[in-house]
């Protein structure tokens, strides 16, 4: 693939991101639990990593928090911190599954893994925050809560990958 074509689609997973991301904020989700959300935009980091490896996605997921951050009014505040290090936690971790035992976890199982790392980043980053681990108790709920979400994005992104278009760029193997 050209250079030209290859930053055309990262621009494009971006923009996608980006908006999906700012989407998911909009969405009241019906649950007792603050702050829970569905990763829609994590869709979009797993596909980078499937088709681009992790450095392109670490692009993606950096330039995504932090245009949705500026869009959605939080940059450089709390809510910032926590989801840049949810993101960046994730997206390392699920390239690292991905490149180590892609052959062992599917798609869901992967995102799986990247959506609990993302609440397990993201508790961290509020503890400190606060200076305040009481902040810890929350950590299993979000960890129960992470696995049907990374189950959903996980389908989503075996579904788009195996119906992506030809002139998409095919999974690293």
């Amino acid at each position: 693939m050209n250079h030209t074509r290859r930053v055309v689609l990262m621009a494009l997973f971006v923009a996608i991101a980006s908006v999906l991301h700012i989407v998911e904020s909009w969405i009241p989700l019906p649950l007792p639990i603050p702050g829970i959300k569905l990763g829609l935009a994590n869709i979009v980091s797993l596909i980078t990593i499937a088709t681009f490896g992790w450095r392109e996605a670490i692009y993606v997921v950096v330039i995504r928090v932090f245009l949705a951050s500026l869009f959605g009014g939080i940059l450089i505040g709390p809510a910032f911190a926590m989801s840049m290090s949810g993101a960046i936690a994730s997206t390392l971790l699920m390239a690292y599954a991905y490149t180590a035992w892609h052959s062992t976890f599917s798609f869901i199982g992967i995102s799986i893994i990247g959506a609990v790392m993302h609440g397990i980043a993201q508790i961290i980053m509020a503890a400190l925050v606060v200076s305040s681990l009481t902040l810890l108790w929350y950590l299993p709920y979000l960890v129960l809560l992470a696995v049907p979400t990374g189950w959903a994005t996980g389908m989503t992104v075996a579904y788009f990958l195996a119906k992506a278009p030809r002139s998409m760029p095919k999974p690293l193997q």
